[in-house]
């Protein structure tokens, strides 16, 4: 047999199985970094104790500074939790790949058969489970000093909570490696990622406050969900394509 006509006889699945079965890889090492990470934080609670010290503070010192039954809070309450969802995130961020620069911790993870692609992914993935309870006690805290009721649509807000905390993970990761070498990374963070973030942060503000209300999402407001769903995909994609030039070159 030649080799033109064995090259023939290969099933044109074969290329689509290798191709599965490499994402299947890729998505088992993220996993596994991000188990190592959220093992970590929930040892030594670093980015927990201070992103959650420091959301529900904001919300408190807002409760006093504000009339928490007056429907003007009540339109706001999308923007300030966003905000200071956004704020704290930087806080988990600023961690994530800065816990692997001692005894070169980072270069090991480079050097290891792990992809560039699953350790990006894994951070992104663990930054969103921290982000996810940190948003939890925060909503618990704004559902009692605020006097809101957000659980009246669980189903959608939930949705986009998932969708826009995931956008939020995806960047932070991506930018969070960029900016792991820098002196000043705890300053750069943010100032990079808050203009990235504003399409994002404006879609779940406008879905929030319209979900904190008892009418249902108008076609108009439905709008704003397929932004969150462009960015995650358009911010994933790019981590996943620019990883190696991130995180090797």
């Amino acid at each position: 047999m030649t080799p033109d006509s064995y090259t023939a006889s290969i099933p044109n699945w074969v290329p689509r199985e290798r191709g599965l079965a490499s994402s299947m890889r890729t998505l088992r090492q993220a996993l596994s970094v991000a188990r190592k990470d959220l093992a970590i934080e929930f040892r030594t609670k670093e980015s927990l104790n201070a992103a959650g010290a420091f959301a529900i503070v904001i919300l408190l010192l807002f409760s006093f500074a504000f009339d928490p039954a007056a429907d003007a809070t009540r339109e706001i309450g999308g923007g300030l939790l966003w905000l200071v969802f956004a704020f704290a995130g930087a806080l988990v961020f600023n961690r994530g790949f800065a816990r692997e620069l001692p005894n070169e911790c980072l270069d090991a993870l480079l050097s290891s058969p792990l992809s560039a692609a699953s350790l990006l992914l894994g951070k992104a993935m663990a930054s969103f489970v921290l982000l996810l309870g940190v948003e939890l006690v925060s909503m618990i805290v704004f559902g009692i000093f605020y006097d809101m009721r957000w659980w009246a649509h669980p189903a959608e807000l939930a949705a986009v909570f998932v969708l826009a905390t995931w956008g939020i993970a995806a960047l932070g990761a991506v930018f969070g490696a960029l900016t792991v070498n820098l002196r000043l990374r705890e300053l750069m963070l943010p100032v990079i990622i808050y203009p990235l973030l504003i399409p994002l942060l404006i879609a779940a503000i406008e879905l929030t406050n319209a979900l904190f209300g008892t009418q249902p999402l108008t076609p108009d407001q439905l709008l704003w969900g397929r932004v969150l769903v462009v960015f995650d995909i358009v911010f994933t994609a790019l981590a996943f394509g620019l990883a190696e030039t991130i995180l090797v070159n």
